[in-house]
């Protein structure tokens, strides 16, 4: 049944305070793949506690405010939700450790049409000690069995489609078996990452990866061949979830340069030849 417009944009958010060590920045990159080579420069600096690097897009797990739709006031079917896209932003580079108070609200209800579903984006704002923007995320759930409500926001900028061109450079990234074992262990328990059974109950051949996992996977691409491997370069990466992963295929990702802080991006899985990710795109720090 369609969703009420009032009491999901009205929604209230406690806000969250995270506390994180070392050590879940480094869970953090392997569970996006950091580690595969041990002897590699670019990947040791995120899972060696040497000169530790907090990868950008772990920021995804920071501050969290739980799966809040699962609650029965919010009159959503949380059964058919779809995460549609994730929009970051990092104001500052993210440490390696600290504290950050998350501050969430609904930017945005749309409404699809009753045989199309709505769109609910969630904005968190995450803040240091010293009460500085860090990090802002954008996160849109695909509402599925919730539009008709009649009424909503115009949805904010669509995400532009990549080139229609040869991409300027690609890179191959293996996802591990245990990809989403190990990811799990960063903040989304969901068995369907994990237990077969589940899985197969949801229609999948087998357990999947987590979307934000496989977003981690593809900014590795653009961080190593793009922001002449610095971290502190990524200022803004965005990307929509197109289908899902299964731990131990191949991501092939798909850059394309426009200019020098503009970046589009997709990633398909080699052995399906399917689109996982699309309408990449990623603003650079000069």
């Amino acid at each position: 049944m369609p969703l009420d417009y009032e009491r999901i944009k009205n929604w209230t958010f406690a806000d969250t305070r995270h506390e994180y060590a070392r050590r879940d920045s480094i869970l953090y990159a392997l569970g996006i793949g950091l580690g595969a080579d041990p002897v590699d420069p670019f990947q040791l600096q995120y899972v060696y506690e040497k000169d530790l690097h907090a990868f950008p897009t772990m920021s995804s797990i920071l501050c969290y405010p739980g799966f809040w739709m699962q609650d029965a006031a919010t009159g959503i079917n949380w059964v058919k939700l779809v995460h549609g896209e994730q929009r970051s932003t990092w104001h500052r580079p993210l440490a390696a450790e600290g504290v950050l108070t998350g501050r969430t609200h609904i930017s945005h209800v749309i409404d699809k049409g009753a045989d199309k579903g709505a769109l609910v984006i969630a904005e968190r704002n995450m803040y240091d000690e010293d009460n500085t923007l860090v990090a802002t995320i954008q996160q849109t759930t695909f509402c599925r069995a919730d539009g008709g409500f009649g009424t909503g926001d115009s949805p904010p900028a669509a995400l532009p489609a990549v080139p229609q061109r040869d991409p300027d450079l690609q890179d191959e990234i293996a996802v591990a078996p245990n990809a989403a074992i190990l990811y799990r262990l960063n903040a989304d328990p969901n068995p369907l990452h994990i237990d077969p059974q589940t899985a197969a109950a949801a229609g999948f051949e087998r357990p999947i990866l987590h979307g934000l996992s496989t977003y981690g996977h593809v900014a590795r691409a653009v961080v190593q061949h793009c922001c002449d491997q610095d971290p502190a370069r990524l200022f803004r990466f965005d990307a929509r979830f197109s289908a899902p992963v299964y731990p131990g295929e191949t991501l092939v990702c798909d850059i394309w340069r426009d200019g020098p802080q503009d970046i589009h991006f997709q990633a398909r899985v080699r052995e399906r030849n399917v689109t996982v990710l699309s309408h990449g795109y990623a603003a650079l720090r000069t």
